[in-house]
């Protein structure tokens, strides 16, 4: 039995697009009730040497659509 490319990976990249759409969701519920400007977390970095949150999520769209 073989499996194609599309079966291994749309699968998973539809899970990791929904993972990240729930954590935008909560992170927009967090920022909501502690009366945070949404741009301020769009514009943060963990660490001074990595993208905004933005560019990460434009990255993880990018490779989804990119691999299918």
């Amino acid at each position: 039995m073989s499996v194609s490319m599309y079966q291994a990976s749309v699968p998973v990249l539809i899970r990791g697009l929904n993972n990240l759409s729930a954590l935008l969701d909560k992170a927009a519920a967090d920022a909501a009730a502690r009366k945070i400007a949404p741009e301020v977390l769009l514009n943060a970095r963990l660490a001074p040497d990595m993208f905004a949150l933005t560019r990460q999520v434009q990255i993880a769209s990018d490779s989804a659509k990119g691999c299918v």
